[in-house]
């Protein structure tokens, strides 16, 4: 049974986002999800730094047929933003957590994973625990694996994740939040009102301390943190060769680039494929009219078990 509940929000935001609001305790915490729609349960994570405002558009197409489940990170979105002195902001948790919520919505089917970005590492590394709760996985500009040899750390990620001004421009300003806002979407910028709802649940010092987490929790060298964890998450991602997977992309994201979609295609070269080479990272937003089509169709084709005669689309070439 859903017990949903009135969450105010301003007006330009619930007309973007007119959902009931479901909220699951973890612990002393209360972690925010969305659960719209009935039918084969799709469940959706977003990343860093943005929240489950991302899937709007996909959520309102996908719940006429599907029970659509969004969770917020703690930290992020509205749900809890405590402090580090409640709440351990590490990979290792964040798949707690999702454990937890799967657990108590007592789904009677395997689900749709759709994963972007720091949801690709807890989505999969929840998914190769409990391979017998999947149906099928959508990749949105992510990584279930280490850095690719051939990528460099991004210097911007670099000066968040390693530095006191960065972590000052973080919090204080909210550098990241409204920077991925301003260069996520590659095709035509988002307008002021779109990028003011991604950044509407970080509006303070405090509740911005997720968006400066995430960053320093990227795992890049043996004894950091939640880098053994990635690691064994990447040597099982072999469990999924034969499940159906779309991967969607944006190819000028900074991040999530053509190095990370090239170890994607080494790992899963039957899955379908919608890349954009004039696509940023917020891809969702950029490829909404061909790309949520997409994943549509994908989803209801793995429900009937059609896997086979699918057809990818790729704008420009890859180098």
């Amino acid at each position: 049974m859903k017990n949903s509940q009135t969450t105010t929000l301003p007006e330009y935001l619930r007309d973007e986002y007119p959902f009931a609001s479901h909220r699951h305790a973890l612990r002393d915490l209360s972690m925010h999800y969305l659960d719209e729609g009935t039918g084969s349960p799709v469940l959706m994570l977003h990343g860093n730094p943005s929240w489950s405002f991302y899937y709007r558009n996909l959520v309102s197409v996908l719940k006429e047929n599907h029970r659509c489940i969004v969770p917020d990170h703690i930290g992020c979105g509205l749900s809890d933003k405590p402090d580090d002195r409640h709440y351990n902001y590490t990979l290792t948790r964040r798949v707690q957590d999702l454990e937890s919520l799967i657990e108590s919505l007592a789904l009677d089917s395997p689900f749709h994973l759709v994963m972007h970005d720091w949801g690709g590492m807890i989505g999969m590394r929840y998914a190769v625990t409990h391979p017998e709760q999947i149906r099928s996985l959508v990749v949105l500009n992510t990584a279930a694996f280490p850095l690719p040899e051939s990528k460099p750390f991004p210097w911007a990620l670099w000066l968040c994740r390693n530095t006191r001004l960065g972590a000052l421009l973080v919090r204080g300003g909210n550098a990241f939040s409204r920077g991925a806002a301003w260069v996520g979407c590659k095709r035509t910028r988002m307008p002021r009102k779109l990028r003011d709802a991604y950044c509407y649940p970080y509006n303070t010092w405090g509740n911005r301390i997720a968006t400066l987490r995430f960053v320093q929790d990227i795992p890049l060298r043996l004894d950091d943190p939640g880098y053994e964890l990635v690691s064994d998450t990447a040597a099982n991602l072999s469990l999924f060769r034969q499940y159906p997977m779309l991967i969607g992309w944006g190819l000028k994201d900074f991040v999530f680039d053509k190095h990370f979609l090239k170890e994607w295609r080494r790992r899963f070269p039957d899955a379908e494929q919608h890349v954009y080479n004039d696509a940023g990272h917020y891809v969702l937003e950029d490829a909404r009219d061909t790309l949520i089509p997409a994943i549509t169709s994908f989803i209801h084709r793995a429900d009937a078990g059609a896997t086979s005669d699918i057809s990818s689309t790729q704008e420009g070439d890859i180098v």
